[in-house]
């Protein structure tokens, strides 16, 4: 074991003299001249200024939000000074071949103008685009899809059908009062050519009116019994001046007529049921009263002759249903309101006359006549008035959501 030891000994001490600079020098002394020492100054060494040590630049504040990744610069990609001599390249035998044709996800830009910035004017929203012009089919009238036989309305049916048969009654009317109901061979030819020719004339008004106009069922229902009070009222006036059969029957077809066509020109192919409801109710009960008021007076001693019972009572239906008719410019009751008022009016005056006529021992007095006028007059005005139902319930929780307020005014 001493022999072993002995060279590692040696070994150990050689390599410290290797690593020493001093060792190495003396090693290689002889193969490099020795540098020579610096020249010491003659005057002596000042002392140095203290110096301040540089004040350590601040760091840029750290986002703890931040990607770390984007910290790191991007790699650098060296482009080669000289491009690549093709013939080094390597050979492509068959090259991918580009196509023209644009992909299905990405709009053709080739062709379509560029605006401003840089965005393509097919993608950009024009302001001055404008929809099409409307293209009228006809198969819209007065806002409403057209049906119907007549493809005008519900009630276009009717209506036609009213007009062409009041064209026929009064063409043969008038022809009828005109040659003293006489049926000889004449006679009837002018009578089958006034009912002919006023069906025509009628058929064709009321075709042509419902084509261009829209017709509801209301108006074409009213439009009936507006022409008979409008007959009525025209025939009435015209027997204050003159008692001609010829010229009454005419009054009372023009009256007829124009009671209908004011129905369907001033209230409309839409006539609201409330308002026709309103201008009926009005005729009725001008009759009515006027009835009564005659009854009162005739049985209060006063003759009353035949002629002004028939002329007033003509009259009276289309003066009621006038005034009503101003008044639907002003008031608007419900239908289920005016329905309600005549029937409380019309039981109420019935059963007051038929008791007074009763306990007052007949009905040739002007009391029970007078009691009837009131009670209905009462019953009409207090349910229209006072009944809780004329308040719209339709958008409230309670009664007590808003104070009551009444309709007619």
């Amino acid at each position: 074991m001493s022999p072993l030891r002995n060279w590692l000994c040696l070994c150990s001490v050689f390599t410290l003299l290797l690593a020493t600079p001093e060792g190495a020098r003396a090693q290689v002394g002889s193969s490099y001249p020795s540098e020579p020492a610096p020249a010491q100054p003659a005057y002596p060494p000042q002392d140095p200024a203290p110096s301040t040590p540089p004040e350590p630049s601040p760091l840029p504040p750290v986002d703890p939000y931040a990607d770390p990744r984007m910290a790191e610069p991007p790699p650098s990609n060296t482009v080669p000074a000289t491009p690549p001599d093709p013939a080094t390249m390597p050979r492509v035998d068959n090259p991918p071949q580009t196509s023209d044709v644009p992909r299905a996800d990405a709009p053709d830009l080739r062709q379509s103008p560029l605006t401003q910035d840089g965005t393509p004017a097919s993608l950009t929203p024009s302001a001055s685009a404008t929809p099409p012009p409307y293209v009228d089919s006809g198969a819209i009238l007065d806002g409403r899809q057209r049906l119907g036989p007549f493809l005008s309305g519900p009630g276009s049916f009717r209506f036609i059908a009213h007009h062409t048969a009041l064209g026929a009654l009064g063409g043969f009317f008038t022809q009828a009062f005109a040659n003293d109901f006489d049926f000889d061979q004449s006679s009837r030819e002018a009578m089958l050519a006034g009912t002919l020719i006023g069906a025509g004339l009628g058929f064709g008004a009321s075709s042509w009116w419902q084509f261009n106009n829209w017709v509801d069922k209301p108006m074409a229902s009213f439009t009936i019994i507006n022409s008979g009070v409008g007959g009525a009222f025209m025939a009435g006036f015209m027997d204050l001046f003159t008692q001609d059969a010829g010229v009454l029957t005419w009054s009372a077809f023009l009256g007829a007529e124009l009671g209908a066509w004011l129905t369907a020109g001033l209230g409309g192919g839409q006539l609201p049921l409330n308002d026709g409801l309103l201008i009926s109710s009005g005729a009725g009960w001008g009759a009515a009263y006027a009835a009564l008021l005659l009854a009162v007076i005739h049985f209060s001693g006063t003759d009353i002759s035949s002629k002004t019972w028939r002329d007033t009572l003509l009259l009276a239906p289309g003066i009621g249903a006038g005034a009503l008719a101003l008044a639907t410019m002003r008031y608007n009751p419900t239908p289920s309101q005016i329905l309600r008022a005549d029937l409380f009016g019309a039981g109420v005056g019935a059963a007051v006359l038929l008791i007074s006529g009763l306990v007052l021992g007949g009905f040739d007095q002007s009391t029970p006549y007078v009691l009837s006028f009131l009670g209905s007059a009462g019953a009409i005005t207090t349910v229209s008035l006072l009944w809780e139902e004329s308040v719209d319930r339709s958008a409230l929780k309670s009664a007590k959501d808003r104070p009551y307020r009444n309709v007619w005014w």
